[in-house]
């Protein structure tokens, strides 16, 4: 028995269709980059603008950590399918919700059925993956998650002259929940068989003993750390990058995010073949070191050539960082604690992508310039590099 249905081979029919359940997940907050923007058209009070927008991945970053003891390999498959639904109904109330406390209450839902979605659907999809192809399988992964911020944000600015309203595209963007609800109908049979192969320990609750050990390695609490400054430093982009173009008055945030996303799968699709072959710490350090730059050079941008090369540059070092690091997770934990670990790094993008607005948008509603989040997002990402320094450290330590 095994922790891998298939070894050898990680682009199987069950890998791939599990990634196209990501993207159709990611495809639904994707979607919310003009967020913050869409609150002031419908006259939500600049105070809880930035709250308004953290709360969504706040309710998700609160769930996670309560989801996760209790997901497992049995019931991974009917929870994915019961989120896509609630998913199609959520995305559609931002049709007519406006209230403050309407909003509240559905940005709180839409965190919740998110967390369940992506948290399901990974604990199934890493065990498609094998170990020794850790990097190009997270590469893969981290591609499905990148696709919809790629798409999603230019097509919805060439959207909007034809549209009431960005609650529109929000309702809009659940037909993909409708085609993951078809696509999970097709692989049941393929994912019953395959855990069936599988070892038990696989198909049971985590204890407290094993959760306890897990933050008790030194490499996995640093890992998750250095992961939650990169986070936060890219919810910084992907909320306040539209507000910047406008009190700048230089570029157009979706043709940026189309030219970064681009380059962040290219990136990532050419590197899942070559990132298992490198030093990965020594490729993550370089990564972060070109982020901190672009990221406090963007505010001062004049022309709209560097500031679509920074794109490109941003979407680069974005492709290697995520995907190396948590493959670097992956191989720093126990078999039976991969998909916990995986799901986690959801859960500090969850806290990322409250904290970022929610602190930022307190800044910004204090006088700030748009401008001071993007060096504090440089600051940060400076930070994730001393963590991991130390890991890199700590793991020569071991191997000694």
């Amino acid at each position: 028995m095994k922790a891998s249905p298939d070894t050898r081979h990680l682009f199987t029919f069950e890998f791939f269709a599990l990634c196209l359940i990501i993207v159709a997940a990611f495809c639904n907050v994707s979607v919310f980059y003009s967020f913050y923007h869409y609150l002031g058209d419908i006259d939500v009070p600049l105070v809880w603008r930035g709250f308004l927008v953290g709360l969504e991945p706040m309710a998700a970053f609160a769930l996670r950590l309560l989801v996760l003891p209790w997901l497992h390999l049995r019931n991974a498959y009917a929870i994915t399918m019961s989120a896509l639904a609630l998913l199609i109904a959520v995305s559609c109330s931002y049709l007519w919700m406006t209230s403050l406390a309407g909003l509240m209450v559905l940005r709180i839902a839409h965190g919740a059925v998110f967390v369940l979605l992506t948290s399901a659907a990974i604990s199934l999809l890493v065990h498609f993956i094998p170990a020794e192809k850790s990097a190009q399988g997270f590469s893969a992964l981290a591609v499905a998650t990148m696709i919809p911020y790629a798409i999603i944000p230019p097509a919805t600015e060439a959207l909007m002259p034809y549209v009431q309203s960005a609650a529109d595209i929000y309702a809009a963007v659940s037909v993909f929940s409708l085609a993951g609800i078809a696509l999970m109908i097709l692989l049941r049979a393929r994912i019953a068989e395959a855990i069936g192969r599988m070892d038990a320990s696989f198909m049971r609750r985590l204890n407290p003993p094993e959760l306890r050990d897990n933050f008790r390695r030194r490499s996995v609490r640093l890992l998750l750390c250095v992961i939650l400054f990169v986070y936060l430093a890219h919810a910084a982009f992907f909320y306040f990058l539209k507000d910047l173009t406008v009190q700048t008055g230089m570029g157009n945030p979706g043709v940026f995010f189309a030219v970064s996303m681009s380059t962040m799968i290219g990136v990532r699709i050419g590197g899942a073949f070559v990132f298992d072959r490198f030093h990965k710490t020594k490729i993550v350090m370089a990564s972060l070191i070109a982020l901190a730059v672009c990221a406090a050079v963007l505010p001062g941008v004049k022309t709209a050539a560097l500031f679509y090369l920074l794109g490109a540059l941003y979407g680069g070092c974005m492709g290697v960082i995520l995907p190396v690091l948590s493959a670097l997770l992956f191989s720093a934990s126990a078999p039976e604690l991969r998909g916990l670990n995986t799901n986690l790094t959801l859960f500090t993008m969850d806290a990322g992508y409250f904290l970022a607005p929610y602190l930022g948008g307190a800044v910004i509603a204090a006088g700030a310039g748009f401008g001071s989040l993007f060096y504090a997002a440089a600051g940060l990402t400076l930070l994730s590099i001393v963590l991991l320094t130390l890991f890199d450290q700590h793991e020569r330590r071991i191997k000694k």
